[in-house]
């Protein structure tokens, strides 16, 4: 009965999903959510329904299968053929957040009331032993780790989860060396309810600058992560406490946007951290990516590439925030350098590039890597290249046998991968082609990207013992691009990060594609359970969407 009370809640809050702007400082989605949430998640159903309509959702496999499984219920069933019979208006916002504290945390979602009388009859199917109660004006129906409420107006799903608890584990008796986790602690979800029910505006989000700003940015998902709330209740131990956590985390969030457009998924970020941090971020921001570094790859089909921009002088202060600096000198000292040599001899820009997939001389997937990164000061950084050398024969000395690595090195750079002649290429600067994607993030002191369809193609001229991983890769194939991120740009008192999933057909919206894909894949899934393998015999229902 515990499980169909959960699965219920998440059956609501999934098709909820899936199915306020003023020039006040205040947001209204707030005031339902307590301060010190740690995360939070916006879903704007009205923009998500009309993107993926409920009638989309049924018409795949996988939902068929669900409604027509014995163990379904009649009234799960009523539920699936329209969610607005659980009495919850399907074209308002629904709103989810976690709460971590010393207990672990709690989940909570919340939405309005279409039809009270609907979603008492849902909450009666889902009753588990108790008697529907009062409490403060709401109506609440309570599980083990389960309690839902709900009035004329609004309802609230909360579910424990003491498992977040993030205590260090504890001797099973004294002289033992076994560990094991501190028992479990149950919160009194009542007691929770009630400081939601009764929640002040002060006390909430509604007031928070950051949110407010989410919350007015146009998107279809909002997101909110509360760094500084998740690591408020992490256990310290000695050699955690010389590093200064409480700054590096003291205002520390992350929002986030989501739109699903027409073949593509955007995504826009902003990371904030306290006052001094963002006092060094804006002294010491990187500038463009070097892009006579990017031209000088000599990898010809790059499966991934990163590239930044930064100004050395910011990892001093960074360090000395974190109390760290006094450790990395210790640390670089017993390796020949210390950390103002490290900082002068790097000039700021690092380049990381994998490709060139292919088969080695015993039929395995191969790939080639590099590594590369500006100079400053020359003397200082062969320094650290003998510092390289250094370590690397303590390894030798430690396991017997390190991975094959080559470098090269000129007044400009440095380069480190798996191939001497792809290192010696690079130094020499014999490739002077941009890479294709490299334009869509040019200017930008930190972006890179991932060639999903080179990957993938990569992998098409493998045996496939399993046919079914032939047809998923094909589905990937006809749905997946590339993905291309960038970022480091400041806005205000923000770090600015965007990335698009970008999809193979660019003609339809990415929600509805994504839909398709769960189904393909979902009934590759079914007939792998049927030991179905022959492509020939494979149920007609699986078909993979052709590139349009």
């Amino acid at each position: 009965m515990r499980s169909t009370f959960f699965f219920t809640n998440l059956l609501i809050c999934i098709s909820a999903g899936v199915l306020f702007s003023s020039c006040s400082k205040k947001n209204e989605e707030g005031k339902y959510i307590p301060a010190n949430a740690s995360m939070a998640l916006h879903l704007n159903t009205k923009a998500l329904t009309k993107k993926l309509p409920w009638e989309e959702i049924k018409k795949q496999n996988y939902f068929q299968a669900l409604n027509a499984d014995t163990s379904t219920t009649a009234f799960m069933r009523t539920l699936m053929e329209n969610p607005e019979n659980s009495g919850i208006k399907m074209d308002e916002n629904i709103i989810i957040f976690l709460v971590t504290d010393e207990q672990g945390g709690y989940f909570a979602v919340e939405g309005e009331i279409k039809d009270k009388a609907k979603f008492a009859a849902m909450q009666a199917e889902m009753k588990t032993g108790n008697d529907v109660k009062m409490q403060d004006g709401w109506n609440t129906n309570s599980g083990s780790r389960n309690l839902t409420a709900w009035n004329d107006k609004r309802f609230i799903a909360l579910s424990d989860v003491p498992e977040m608890k993030t205590a260090p584990k504890l001797p099973m008796m004294e002289g033992d060396t076994t560990m094991k986790a501190p028992p479990l602690v149950f919160r009194d979800l009542n007691t929770a309810l009630a400081a939601l029910t009764n929640l002040k505006e002060s006390n909430s989000m509604a007031g928070n600058d950051h949110f407010t700003t989410l919350m007015k940015t146009s998107g279809d998902i909002h997101a909110w992560i509360n760094i500084e709330a998740f690591t408020a209740n992490m256990p310290t131990t000695p050699q955690m406490s010389m590093i200064n956590l409480n700054k590096l985390y003291q205002g520390s969030q992350m929002a986030a946007t989501v739109n699903f457009d027409d073949g593509k998924i955007n995504i826009d970020t902003k990371s904030y951290a306290s006052p001094e941090m963002t006092a060094v971020w804006k002294k010491y921001s990187g500038k463009a990516m070097d892009e006579t570094m990017v031209k000088q790859i000599p990898i010809k089909n790059i499966a991934a590439f990163f590239a930044l921009n930064f100004n050395p002088e910011g990892v001093r202060e960074f360090l000395k925030i974190a109390g760290l600096d006094g450790l990395i000198n210790m640390g670089s000292g017993m390796l020949g350098f210390n950390l103002d040599e490290f900082i002068s001899a790097n000039k700021g820009d690092i380049l990381v590039a994998v490709g060139d997939l292919e088969k080695d001389s015993a039929d395995k997937p191969s790939m080639k890597f590099l590594f590369s990164a500006s100079i400053g000061n020359k003397e200082n950084f062969t320094k650290i290249i003998s510092a390289g050398k250094k370590f690397g024969q303590q390894q030798m000395a430690t396991s017997g046998k390190l991975p094959d690595l080559f470098y090269n090195v000129n007044d400009k750079y440095f380069t480190l991968g798996n191939s001497q002649v792809y290192a010696d290429n690079f130094i020499q600067g014999t490739n002077t082609t941009m890479p294709p994607l490299f334009s869509e993030i040019s200017g930008k002191p930190a972006g890179g990207y991932i060639n999903f369809q080179y990957i993938m193609k990569s992998l098409q001229n493998r045996a496939f013992p399993d046919s079914l991983d032939k047809l998923s890769l094909e589905a990937s194939l006809n749905t997946w691009d590339h993905l291309i991120f960038s970022g480091g740009d400041l806005d205000g008192d923000a770090a600015k990060q965007h990335a698009e999933i970008i999809l193979v057909n660019k003609n339809e919206n990415s929600l509805k594609q994504l839909n398709n894909y769960a189904g393909i894949m979902s009934n590759i899934i079914n007939e792998r359970r049927k030991n179905q393998k022959p492509y020939d015999n494979m149920d007609s229902t699986i078909v993979v969407a052709p590139t349009k």
